[in-house]
């Protein structure tokens, strides 16, 4: 599963298909099979029974009408929703991008960097100058990692064991310099219209109604209490320590306000600098589900009826080369390639070829190659290899820092080639919105000679 499953042209019925082969094996929810991870920051479970559901496509995009899923539009259609009007309303006119660099890890990325230069006001919440971010009106860096503090919010629940910990900053800020968790609570004040309240606020009302909301559900177990006299007991240096403190306490290992005396809270985790191991996995169903049935839901409606889409699919596979996309473990990210220590060696922007390709293609080690798809065409030296398969070629993701008006001094050195580029951002998974960025179908030559238009 993950990355390399969900970004093809059927990346939904993937993941669903991994989940229907640990059904069908008696692997779901028990050991050695899949099972799902308790965050100590989840809400305390509430009992199994009938969920809220879920639903697609409560709205769609202005331009193309993508269906909304989980509350996001793809980000494909991000250079079309700035770039064009329609009678349905104006296209987009500011923007704010907090730790992202679409120019580079979205699909067709030289539409969106001319839609950026066209907008009237832009954010960008980063600590490079980057592709994205040199287009910014207003450039807020965050310190680094040794004066931030850290929980791990979103990775925990995909965690192979459950464990919780908090590290506070190694060197403290400097005066007058924002946290990042400040710039995000100014930007969230400035966007609702209270621009000159304190930041402080943001945490103060995320308590409020957290607190608010857990006294009135039953499975609580703060229920009946009073909110104000629960806010009073947080500990913590900072508003965002002290939501912590009270995520930590709700959770399903907290210490409930007192209802429970060993259970967790940010003084108890402070006393275990190095994190605290919560146990295995364990079996949770059929609490985790939010279906309506209350039930594993082993063929829902959308999945169903993108079903035929696949049958057709299989008939249709693409003659000649197809292109698969690769992070190299020291290149996850576009922004790491402007770090000396993590490039070099093997982490290099090539393309991956198998031996018998590059012959009949007349491809050699370490020559240019041209590679052409639907949005574009770039020239990156060949990597032949027997570790690719017959038919497939392979270009790394976050490449390309040959653009004007950026400082990544290091990466600039070594650009490489924008993969993405080679998209046009019309090929999406339906469901999901992902963008299909492996399966390509691409062409491939030799930098000396021409290559004819795709069909």
């Amino acid at each position: 599963g993950r990355i390399g499953s969900c970004t093809v042209p059927h990346g939904t019925l993937a993941s669903w298909l991994v989940d229907v082969l640990n059904i069908l094996t008696g692997n779901l929810d028990r050991p050695g099979g899949a099972l799902f991870p308790q965050a100590a920051t989840d809400k305390t479970p509430r009992p199994a029974g009938p969920g809220r559901g879920f639903a697609l496509g409560r709205w769609h995009s202005r331009v193309s009408r993508h269906p909304e899923a989980k509350g996001e539009l793809p980000l494909s259609a991000l250079a079309e929703e700035i770039d064009t009007a329609t009678e349905e309303g104006e296209p987009v006119r500011a923007l704010l991008v907090v730790a992202a660099n679409p120019v580079l890890s979205a699909p067709d990325g030289d539409r969106l960097d001319k839609a950026f230069d066209s907008l009237d006001f832009m954010v960008s919440v980063d600590p490079y100058l980057n592709e994205t971010s040199r287009h910014a009106h207003v450039v807020l860096p965050p310190p680094p990692p040794s004066q931030s503090p850290h929980h791990d919010f979103a990775f925990n629940t995909f965690a192979v064991r459950n464990q919780v910990r908090y590290t506070r900053p190694a060197i403290p800020l400097e005066p007058g310099r924002m946290a990042e968790t400040e710039i995000l609570a100014r930007l969230i004040l400035a966007v609702t219209g209270m621009h000159g309240a304190d930041p402080a606020a943001v945490d103060r009302m995320v308590i409020e109604q957290t607190l608010g909301k857990a006294v009135n559900e039953d499975h609580s177990p703060v229920r009946g209490r009073d909110p104000r006299e629960l806010a009073a007991r947080l500990t913590g240096d900072t508003g965002p320590e002290l939501r912590l403190d009270m995520m930590l306490r709700l959770g399903p290992y907290g210490d409930g306000f007192g209802a429970r005396p060993d259970g967790l809270s940010l003084e108890k985790l402070l006393a275990h600098p190095h994190g605290i191991d919560l146990g295995p996995l364990r079996p949770r169903l059929p609490q985790p589900l939010k279906t309506r049935s209350g039930k594993v839901e082993l063929l829902p409606g959308p999945i169903a009826d993108d079903l035929p889409r696949l049958r057709a699919a299989l008939a249709e596979r693409p003659e000649g080369l197809v292109l698969v996309g690769r992070r190299h473990l020291r290149s996850n990210n576009s922004w790491m390639h402007n770090v000396p220590a993590l490039t070099g060696g093997s982490n290099r922007c090539t393309l991956h070829i198998h031996p018998e390709d590059a012959e009949r293609l007349g491809v050699r080690d370490g020559e240019p190659v041209r590679v052409k798809g639907a949005g574009g065409e770039v020239t990156a030296p060949a990597e032949v290899t027997d570790a690719i398969r017959r038919g497939v070629v392979s270009l790394p993701h976050g490449w390309g820092h040959d653009r004007p008006g950026t400082r990544l001094s290091h990466a600039s050195t070594d650009p490489g080639v924008n993969v993405n580029q080679l998209l046009d951002g019309r090929l999406l998974d339906p469901l999901s919105g992902n963008a299909v960025l492996n399966g390509v179908p691409v062409e491939c030559a030799p930098a000396a000679e021409k290559l004819m238009p795709l069909t």
